[in-house]
């Protein structure tokens, strides 16, 4: 019985810091929309930089920072990276975790984040339901009463995500029946 609930709770990995997948994610409108990579510059087009002998070249470029910190592309930037997949663990659209994902969103605007969804439900300023922003790093208690799972605000009732072992970078609502009663606070990071 004890090697059946240390398989179980291995092959359960969640957020890379909690290793808990959460259940079930609802999936508003069925599927979210294939991540596409941003198309690169032909082998040989002046744009295109030198590839190394023999080297993969790769097929998804980071976005480029921003001087001023934008919510608006922020979010733009959050919602291109629908559809990657989960990779417990990830921290790039070949593969993200919860805290992966938001950490990497922010960090192609120069806002570093720390990688562990607890760390990151310490930085910035917290933020009151009613004065949510699409911008603000959402926080649930998924498994114990701490945040275990995190999100990025996109506005009105909506965030975006990178869910369970079985999911994809998804936009959810915050009021649907799975998430509402885990909300357990948002953060701030700019203004």
């Amino acid at each position: 019985m004890l090697c059946v609930l240390v398989v179980a709770a291995a092959c359960s990995g969640g957020c890379a810091s909690s290793g808990y997948t959460p259940k079930p994610f609802p999936a508003p409108g069925g599927a979210a929309p294939a991540h596409r990579a941003p198309s690169l510059p032909a082998p040989g087009d002046p744009a295109s930089p030198p590839a190394a002998s023999g080297a993969a070249v790769e097929d998804r470029t980071p976005l480029a920072p921003v001087t001023a910190f934008d919510r608006y592309a922020l979010v733009g930037a959050a919602l291109s990276l629908r559809g990657a997949p989960y990779r417990n663990g990830g921290t790039d659209p070949q593969g993200f975790d919860c805290s992966g994902f938001t950490q990497y969103v922010f960090s192609q605007f120069g806002l570093p984040l720390p990688r562990e969804v607890r760390e990151q439900y310490r930085v910035g300023k917290a933020v009151k339901a009613e004065d949510l922003a699409p911008g603000d790093i959402l926080f649930f208690a998924t498994t114990d009463p701490g945040p275990s799972h995190v999100a990025i605000a996109i506005g009105g009732d909506q965030f975006v995500h990178a869910p369970s072992s079985t999911g994809v970078v998804r936009v959810e609502r915050l009021g649907s029946s799975y998430w509402s009663p885990r909300y357990l606070g948002a953060r701030r990071v700019a203004n």
